[in-house]
């Protein structure tokens, strides 16, 4: 195995991945419009996007988000949410628009995850599919509900049907072919053909391929690539792509899509956006940062742009900051273009070490604080195997809470990158507090297995303002 790839927030900010319709955004354009990985996202009223195990799919001019709406206290099912977008960076939360049911497949106790949404050419409903299960993982079905509006409120019919049975499988998929042919895609390599109206399945088209969890498939140039990641729970790992030019195979072998020991820039894959413009086509890799068990304020998302060459794909260097030419269709990296504070003007509480540049520390309760005047404020630290949760509070000079989340410091290789990126606040006095949280990435497996980090460490390396 290559030894994993890490860069500074430097390079990652200023990086310009090699293509011929990629720039570099003007110093004075605002970091607004990027898309910005690995932090927590907040909603135009100031609340964190919750939307994992999501799906995409444009209605007029508008990014439809669907995405799972999580909680820190339990992985039971907690309603599918739905946020909107113009530019796939702006999001407005629409709804949830599957609430928890009173009882049946995704009742109180129960699992929903990996949510798909798509329309139904032939009846013009949006119909929506998604993996239910008891809080063991031991009744899986693949479920369907539908609306006659793409913001819900989503009819939940139940289990969706191939030959009268149910599917009992877990991890799914979506893809819409461009005949308007819908399909659902399973774990483990099967792929169902649905029904004209999608409410159910007519053909099984492909069983047994060599593949892992969380399945999506997206087509360029009459080729078809089937993402999925390996079988490692909740933690991160090297996903992998198949390709063929049918839908039945034989899929070729697998192949990383990131080099080798970055996890996939630490993410599971969960869908494929692509973004069509006039001159260009950029293929937008979706992934979840997954945070066991902080589901909901430190788990994040990972969207970086595809490169395709020769019947290939990959992302073969982490964005942390780019954004869409929508009218081509191209995309750029966009530079940062914040501040940054000075070593001597933060200030510590409790047991830091501090060495130049790096501050760390594990003690439980220990604050790294800095008062700035602007209007937004980021973080760079440092991900390693000893990482642990930080909480971020941004503050107003009357100690109004502005801006909060938590901070996931682990990762199983040490990277540097941006760690949080607050709201665009109005011009004023803030500051900013980063408290070690004494607590950290860890989940066991159905076979006990432990993952996750050996210790609480919180590094900073820099503080970000605007």
């Amino acid at each position: 195995m290559r030894k994993p790839i890490v860069f500074t927030l430097i390079t990652i900010l200023f990086f310009c991945a090699c293509s011929g319709n990629n720039k570099k955004t003007d110093k004075n354009e605002p970091i607004t419009n990027a898309i910005v990985s690995g932090v927590a996202w907040f909603d135009k009223d100031g609340n964190e996007v919750s939307a994992h195990g999501a799906s995409i799919i444009k209605e007029g001019s508008k990014f439809y988000l669907f995405g799972e709406f999580h909680s820190d206290t339990s992985n039971a099912f907690n309603g599918f949410s739905c946020y909107s977008s113009t530019d796939l960076v702006n999001w407005n939360f629409e709804r949830i628009v599957l609430p928890v049911q009173r009882t049946g497949l995704l009742g109180p106790q129960r699992v929903g995850e990996r949510v798909k949404v798509m329309k139904c050419p032939s009846t013009g409903e949006f119909v929506m599919f998604m993996h239910c299960d008891n809080m063991q993982y031991r009744d899986p079905h693949i479920g369907y509900a539908t609306s006659k509006k793409i913001d819900g409120e989503y009819k939940f019919h139940g289990p969706v049907l191939f030959n009268g049975d149910t599917i009992k499988k877990w991890d799914m998929g979506t893809f819409q072919d461009d005949d308007g042919t819908g399909y659902l895609l399973i774990h483990h390599g099967d792929i169902f053909k649905l029904s004209k109206d999608y409410r159910s399945v007519v053909e099984h088209v492909v069983t047994g391929v060599k593949n892992g969890e969380s399945p999506t498939i997206f087509k360029h140039d009459s080729v078809y690539y089937w993402l999925t990641s390996q079988t490692t729970s909740w933690e991160r790992n090297d996903n992998f792509y198949q390709t063929e030019d049918s839908l039945a195979g034989p899929w070729s072998d697998q192949k990383l899509i990131a080099p080798e020991g970055t996890l996939t820039w630490n993410s599971q894959c969960t869908y494929v956006l692509p973004i069509y413009g006039e001159t260009d086509t950029t293929y937008m890799f979706m992934g979840d940062r997954w945070s066991f068990p902080r589901q909901n304020s430190a788990a994040t998302y990972v969207w970086q742009p595809i490169t395709i060459k020769n019947g290939q794909i990959s992302i073969p260097e982490f964005n942390s900051m780019w954004a869409i030419d929508f009218q081509s269709g191209s995309w750029y990296v966009v530079d940062n273009n914040m501040d940054k504070v000075p070593d001597s003007k933060i200030k510590f509480e409790g047991e830091w070490n501090r060495e130049k540049g790096r501050y760390r520390s594990n003690e439980n309760g220990a604050v790294l604080s800095y008062e700035f005047t602007g209007k937004q404020v980021a973080l760079e630290g440092i991900g390693d195997n000893t990482g642990g949760y930080a909480r971020i509070e941004v503050t107003d000079t009357r100690g109004n809470v502005v801006g909060s989340t938590f901070v996931d410091f682990y990762c199983k290789y040490e990277e540097q990158s941006l760690k949080f990126r607050s709201p665009v606040l109005r011009e004023g006095n803030y500051k900013i507090s980063v408290e070690v949280w004494g607590q950290n990435w860890e989940f066991f497996d159905k076979k006990g297995n432990r993952f996750g980090s050996e210790d609480y460490n919180v590094t900073v390396t820099g503080i970000y303002t605007l």
